[in-house]
């Protein structure tokens, strides 16, 4: 259910600064690429062509100035489906320009425990992700303008407590 008529691909083809996601779950297995992550789980060797889409949307909105990041929070050890998701999405996305922090509550509280997984546009237009227990997408939903304080201080204590993910996976990667 939305709240506008806007879409989230509204949203990524017209922003015009930044665009912000937060992760929250650690599986995310029933969304995206399912046969990506299979054939990491069996061993193999990422292809070449592995998100070139998404890398192609990327570089044309950083291409042009756009900075489109992200945080996670996570737990270690990570789930199967985290050390995909970094392993092969996040080292890939970073050659399309993403930026990626971890914001780690292995060892203290989560900061942000009652926030969703969302993008942000242009600090103005959020689009919270709705996921099923097993971590399927189910939509997205638009929020109304007079949540976005409620997201700006989301996204502003996630990279107030997250470091950069290329520190975070020199120290716990595989």
């Amino acid at each position: 259910m939305t709240t506008s008529s806007r879409t989230l691909g509204d949203l990524f083809g017209t922003f015009e600064r930044e665009a912000f996601r937060l992760e929250t779950l650690d599986d995310y297995s029933k969304s995206g690429n399912v046969d990506a992550y299979h054939a990491f789980l069996a061993g193999e060797s990422q292809p070449d062509d592995y998100n070139s889409g998404w890398i192609e949307e990327l570089r044309s909105h950083t291409g042009r100035g756009k900075r489109v990041y992200r945080v996670h929070i996570l737990l270690r050890p990570l789930s199967d489906y985290l050390r995909f998701e970094l392993e092969w999405g996040y080292q890939k996305n970073m050659s399309g320009g993403e930026e990626f922090f971890i914001l780690d509550v292995t060892e203290r509280p989560n900061p942000l425990e009652s926030a969703p997984d969302f993008w942000f546009f242009d600090s103005e237009s959020v689009a919270a992700m709705n996921y099923d227990g097993t971590g399927k997408f189910l939509g997205s939903e638009i929020l109304p303008p007079e949540r976005t304080a409620e997201f700006t201080r989301f996204r502003d204590v996630a990279l107030a407590q997250a470091e950069p993910f290329t520190e975070w996976w020199a120290k716990y990667g595989a």
